[in-house]
């Protein structure tokens, strides 16, 4: 059945499917005393490509070069690709699961190229072209996915976090490392000033983690930006069902700035992501971006959006799709050209490539490490629990030799 064939529902009509009006241009020192009206957007690329000036976050975007501009395209693309690639892996066999970004690459890209070395990211589990732009080997992501490691890198090698599939576990986390970053400072004002990024998702703003975390980091001012990337879809819940006013509205609740972005203009969000990061790191506080995105594909490989999703929501989405606007917006500005969008293709490629090889050379871990490290010293209860196990293994050899001695007897 197609979805346009799918039993009419209440949520057949995408009540938040066309993007809200770009806001008018104000100042950042207006967003540092208040969130933005509900009806405002920060949007720099409309959805033909086209550059508007705004007074508050152009200068974020005019100090970058036009090979900085350029990398914005290939991270975004080549993370496309890496997706595809990955979502492949799984539809043979390859990996437990995945969880596609298709369609919030803007959001991911643009947030995390304004984050510094200094800065420490908390992602949730879809933010793989934020771990591009951190400098992680993609492959490693995969070792999650195929269940043979617990994370698959050191996040002090790069700042970016383990990934985390609790649902809004992750904000926490990000508000009490952010507090350390106050207290490092206190105690050695020469350290260099960080922030902490904690991204998540629509539904995940519904849980009670969020709202806590909010108010540990309004009460300590601790440097925390909360990234929120709202695709419109907890799976299968609409986001208008989840809340009632627009998300940014939540932040005045808290007393901190809030601000809603074009999540697929990557211009837009590297701006506003550069802002709030500059806010947080100065001692002023946290800040809440709402970056209006959207994911063209399903949750995850064990969802199927069709079930509850309109094909005519998701076409209006493909038209703002944010790798087609900004490459637009690089031809028309003359900053790209043919060979370069092939040279990006071709560099995707050479990633999938490795990844996959990558995935199919990884080898299972030893189980008993599970055991291993269930705690930090040995435990005697752990330890009987090994021992029953490695008898029930043992059993199925057993079992194998027996009925080897009888195949050959009967041979005989």
């Amino acid at each position: 059945m197609s979805a346009a064939e799918l039993p009419t529902t209440e949520f057949d009509e995408p009540q938040d499917a066309v993007l809200p009006a770009p806001r008018a241009a104000d100042s950042s020192a207006a967003l540092a005393s208040s969130s933005v009206d509900q009806a405002d957007m920060v949007q720099l690329l409309d959805e033909q490509g086209q550059l508007h000036h705004d007074p508050a976050f152009s200068p974020y975007i005019e100090a970058l070069d036009a090979e900085a501009l350029r990398g914005f395209y290939r991270d975004m693309a080549v993370a496309r690709r890496f997706d595809a690639e990955a979502t492949a892996l799984q539809r043979q066999g390859e990996l437990a699961l995945w969880v596609p970004l298709t369609g919030q690459e803007g959001a991911q890209v643009g947030s995390g190229r304004a984050s510094k070395k200094a800065d420490y990211l908390f992602p949730t589990y879809r933010e793989h072209a934020v771990a591009l732009t951190r400098g992680l080997d993609l492959a490693d992501l995969l070792k999650l996915f195929r269940g043979v490691s617990n994370g698959g890198w050191d996040p002090r090698e790069t700042n970016f976090h383990l990934y985390t599939l609790v649902l809004a576990a992750q904000t926490l986390h990000a508000v009490g490392y952010a507090m350390g970053i106050q207290r490092d400072i206190k105690a050695d004002p020469s350290t260099e000033p960080g922030a902490v990024v904690a991204y998540f998702g629509d539904g995940a703003s519904s849980e009670g983690d969020v709202h806590e975390a909010m108010v540990f980091a309004a009460s300590y001012q601790a440097p925390v930006v909360f990234f929120c990337q709202n695709n419109y879809w907890a799976i299968s819940v609409p986001f208008e069902v989840q809340s009632r006013v627009p998300l940014v509205n939540r932040a005045s609740g808290y007393g901190f700035p809030g601000i809603r972005v074009d999540g697929n203009d990557i211009l837009a969000v590297h701006a506003v992501t550069s802002w709030a990061l500059e806010h947080a790191r100065s001692g002023k506080g946290p800040v809440l971006i709402e970056a209006s995105t959207y994911r063209l594909g399903a949750h995850t490989t064990a969802d199927d959006p069709t079930k509850y999703r309109m094909a005519a929501e998701e076409e209006i989405w493909r038209a703002k799709d944010p790798v087609a606007r900004y490459e637009a917006y690089l031809r028309s500005a003359g900053l790209a050209d043919d060979a370069f969008f092939a040279t990006v293709a071709a560099e995707g490629d050479e990633l999938a490539s490795y990844v996959r090889k990558a995935v199919l050379t990884m080898e299972n871990p030893d189980i008993r490490d599970k055991f291993a490290n269930v705690y930090g010293a040995p435990h005697a209860l752990v330890a009987e629990e090994l021992a029953w196990f490695e008898k029930y293994q043992a059993s199925f050899l057993d079992a194998d030799s027996v009925e080897g001695a009888q195949n050959e007897g009967g041979a005989a």
